[in-house]
């Protein structure tokens, strides 16, 4: 196979767009996808000031590259979860990187806030990745808030969101199904969320890091085994091996047909309060994260 853009020896095969490229129109047609799924999404601009959640792996690291090389004003946030050896790892690969490429940096530890994860793993009775997922997304969203970021990305590729829309679809989880995009907009105290690699799959920014020789995270999380969503990305890589492009697809038709109808419902929903403990918007008096924390705290 032939380079597309170049008609040199193909190096990167794509079936899901029929095509493959070397190594450097590889580069040039990832850049391209980031910033398509940028402006086609008006995501955000190089005015804003962006912070970018950072966890190690691939994704995350392989958009910070990106985003520096588009010449975006992002800075990075790390969230150490104080799992023994796991979160070691995850923190020093990302300080290693920021460091050798001069990008801005901050680490928030969870036990500093009351939220060791090993032991939220033993005191709340609930899937620790969800339990984990809630306290990362309020501290990402809150450190972006209280210090003055506009924008929150985050490293989702397009298997990710996929993934994620056909667990929503499978429950027919309306308020999930209503606020599932590339972009939440902000909202109170509510940053502005975005996902620039919402047309890039994991195999893509695996290309793209190893191309770039990001050194990143290879290891799974150690409380991970079993989560459903692993099972749900392994099924859909088969549909997408059996019919290139169905990722795609679902997603888009996604974003144009069904979105638009599942956010009408959203509409007439009550307004969110603020948490009692710490501020920030809740649908009950007490948010879930400081729930959460009361539970450590008993």
């Amino acid at each position: 196979m032939k380079c597309r853009r170049c008609s040199e020896l193909a190096q990167v095969r794509l079936p899901s767009h029929h095509t493959g490229f070397c190594a450097s129109c590889f580069e040039t047609y990832f850049l391209r996808q980031v910033e398509r799924g940028i402006h086609e999404h008006k995501q955000f601009s190089k005015e804003d000031r962006l912070l970018l959640a950072v966890s190690g792996g691939k994704d995350s690291l392989g958009l910070l590259l990106a985003l520096s090389k588009l010449e975006y004003d992002v800075t990075a946030l790390h969230i150490d979860l104080g799992i023994p050896v796991s979160s070691q790892s995850a923190r020093s690969t990302v300080e290693a990187y920021c460091a050798a490429h001069s990008i801005k940096l901050h680490v928030l530890e969870t036990t500093e806030k009351g939220l060791p994860i090993p032991e939220v793993k033993k005191r709340v009775n609930r899937p620790i990745c969800s339990v984990c997922g809630k306290i990362k997304r309020h501290w990402f969203n809150r450190f972006a808030y209280e210090n003055g970021y506009n924008v929150l990305a985050t490293g989702h590729n397009l298997d990710d969101e996929v993934a994620r829309l056909f667990a929503n679809t499978l429950r027919w989880d309306q308020a999930y199904l209503a606020g599932q995009g590339p972009v939440s907009p902000a909202e109170g105290r509510f940053v502005r969320k975005v996902k620039p690699l919402c047309r890039l799959t994991e195999y893509e920014t695996a290309v793209w890091c190893f191309l770039n020789g990001i050194e990143h995270v290879l290891a799974a999380c150690p409380y991970s085994a079993g989560a459903s969503f692993t099972g749900h990305k392994k099924l859909l890589a088969d549909l997408e091996e059996r019919s290139p492009g169905m990722k795609m697809q679902f997603y888009e038709h996604f974003l144009q047909r069904g979105k638009p109808a599942f956010q009408a419902i959203r509409a007439e929903a009550p307004p969110l309060n603020e948490c009692a403990r710490c501020g920030y918007p809740s649908s009950m008096e007490v948010c879930g994260v400081c729930r959460i924390k009361e539970q450590l705290e008993a």
